[in-house]
């Protein structure tokens, strides 16, 4: 927590950002937020698709149409959650409930085949709490029961009260608030599909509502999220009720696993703002931070002419066409450069260059 403290500190000094910076934050942090939380769920847009669609509204490549719209939908909850928590307005369950209306866009049918053969099916509701039980099956093969319907609306009515009056008191931190918010919400799984996906806008709007900066649960580190979460049910015990009242000293894993997440995000922010931006890069949604200019000129030079010839490079800049070829082997075999789809020639530049995100309007 020391530590967390000390970069909050560090974010709050170089407050106010100029307008160049804010507009490169924003960028990257909508990014990274819809696409790692979305992911987590099984969306399969990758990285640079979200950033197609999200800042250019472009389609790069095949995509399924349902995972499109969910991007989008999730991107509109995302400035929903931004805009409601600049107000001083208490916390409701009718805001939460609008978020889910937009997450989901609208009812649907969820068919599902039964051991016998019958099929069989539900309707998932957007905007309205389950109507039906939900749980989920754990690594032990054990099956884990979040609240029941009949319990949700009270349950989530002492959720929205809870918060609120902890605001007033001012004894939890906002992470500690966030954490046991997002664990206690997720005991009672109010809805029918989308619940990840809530806890986690939900997580942002207690932040930034209290000033603090907004954070990523990583995909790749879906792993380790839900380990905590796991060992935090193992402490506060099976009953839905139980974990929907659960103290901050019961599901301590999950707690420090949300402070180490967003101390590792404050720090990338503070590295992402005081780099050299001309060497400095990402890669879904993480920094690269090149050595030399070298590299980055390549990337700069390809974007340009993504059919450059291995000579045309080391002519403009002045480099020999060995090293040219080691440099560009090494950021194809990072990922970093691609051929298109079906080509023997030119390269798809799969990086951003943080001082070019403030070209997107």
């Amino acid at each position: 927590m020391a530590q967390l403290d000390k970069l909050y500190k560090q974010w709050l000094d170089l407050q106010p950002l100029s307008a160049d910076d804010e507009k490169r934050l924003k960028r990257k942090f909508m990014l990274d937020f819809n696409y790692n939380s979305n992911h987590i769920e099984g969306n399969t847009l990758t990285y640079g698709q979200t950033e197609g669609l999200l800042l250019l509204g472009e389609v790069i490549g095949s995509a399924k149409m349902k995972d499109l719209e969910e991007m989008k939908a999730h991107n509109i909850c995302l400035n929903m959650v931004e805009q409601e928590a600049d107000t001083d307005e208490p916390l409701t369950e009718t805001f939460i409930r609008q978020v889910h209306q937009v997450m989901l866009r609208e009812d649907y049918k969820v068919y599902r085949q039964l051991p016998g053969g019958e099929t069989t099916s539900y309707t998932v509701h957007a905007g309205r709490y389950k109507t039906r039980p939900n749980s989920v099956i754990t690594p032990t093969g054990e099956r884990f029961e979040y609240a029941s319907p009949e319990e949700t609306p009270a349950l989530m009515a002492d959720l929205v009260q809870w918060y609120n009056n902890a605001v007033t008191e001012g004894s939890l931190t906002p992470i500690q608030l966030a954490a046991l918010f997002h664990y206690r919400y997720i005991r009672i799984h109010p809805f029918e599909d989308g619940n990840g996906r809530i806890a986690r806008l939900m997580v942002n709007f207690i932040l930034r509502r209290h000033n603090w900066p907004m954070m990523v649960i990583r995909s790749k580190n879906k792993k380790a999220y839900l380990s905590a979460l796991g060992l935090a049910d193992v402490a506060v015990g099976p009953i839905p009720a139980n974990g929907a009242h659960a103290s901050l000293k019961s599901i301590a894993p999950f707690v420090e696993y949300m402070e180490a997440a967003l101390t590792a995000d404050i720090s990338s922010m503070l590295e992402f703002l005081s780099g050299d931006k001309e060497t400095m890069w990402w890669h879904e949604g993480e920094i690269v931070r090149f050595s030399t200019p070298t590299p980055a000129r390549i990337l700069r030079l390809l974007q340009s002419d993504p059919n450059a010839s291995l000579s045309t490079i080391s002519t403009t800049l002045g480099i020999s066409r060995s090293a040219i070829q080691k440099q560009v082997d090494n950021l194809a075999e990072k990922g970093y450069i691609t051929r298109p789809e079906g080509k023997k020639r030119g390269w798809i530049v799969n990086m951003t260059s943080v001082d070019l995100v403030t070209k997107y309007k």
